[in-house]
């Protein structure tokens, strides 16, 4: 299994959310050490902020909520920032990026461990306080495609560029992706076997 060292930098709680492998909650300096199976495709980790839940796990965020549960079973609700990855696919490569796709919550930075892969992506500019008034959400920044819906934005029919809003994510954010079809700058290959840690608030 690939280990995944998902730790909290933040001055506030954050509820870690992983997709698979569930949720934790982490105060600051909180580390979860998660481990995923070879093979796993579309996973995400993302942080939770403004949680509160009851003694089974029960109840809500006020941003990436996944079903009202701390152990997450779905992908959270926009905005997250996320850390996406898939292990060990086409020539056992592992495939991870920073996603801006369902917005901006928390400032992010996903970075291998081991395996001889060294170069790590961040996501850590202020995009909370320079959010454009028609993006913003509690908690958050919306993407485009999240309050907007169309093709434009979403790349619904297969055939999309940047936009003006886009380009205010990557601008801020070059190593994420900030529209579905943003894939030439975006995505960090490693060999299969390597491990990762990925910090809220680095």
């Amino acid at each position: 299994a690939t280990n995944f060292d998902i730790r909290n930098n933040c001055p506030l709680t954050i509820w870690a959310a992983a997709f698979p492998g569930g949720g934790r909650e982490l105060s600051k300096g909180g580390v979860w050490n998660l481990k995923v199976s070879p093979g796993t495709t579309g996973a995400r980790v993302s942080g939770r902020i403004n949680c509160t839940f009851d003694k089974v796990g029960r109840g809500r965020c006020q941003t990436g909520d996944c079903g009202g549960l701390l152990q997450c079973r779905a992908y959270g609700a926009a905005p997250n920032t996320l850390a996406e990855f898939s292990l060990n696919q086409f020539n056992n490569l592992d495939f991870m990026d920073i996603s801006l796709i369902e917005g901006f919550k928390v400032p992010i930075e996903f970075s291998p461990t081991s395996g001889g892969c060294s170069r790590g992506i961040r996501c850590t500019t202020d995009i909370i306080g320079q959010c454009p008034k028609e993006m913003k959400a509690p908690g958050g920044c919306n993407n485009p495609c999240t309050v907007y819906k169309t093709d434009q934005y979403c790349c619904n029919s297969g055939n999309c560029g940047p936009t003006d809003l886009s380009r205010f994510f990557k601008a801020r954010c070059p190593d994420a992706y900030s529209y579905p079809k943003d894939n030439q700058t975006s995505t960090l290959i490693c060999p299969s076997g390597t491990n990762y840690r990925v910090v809220f608030c680095p």
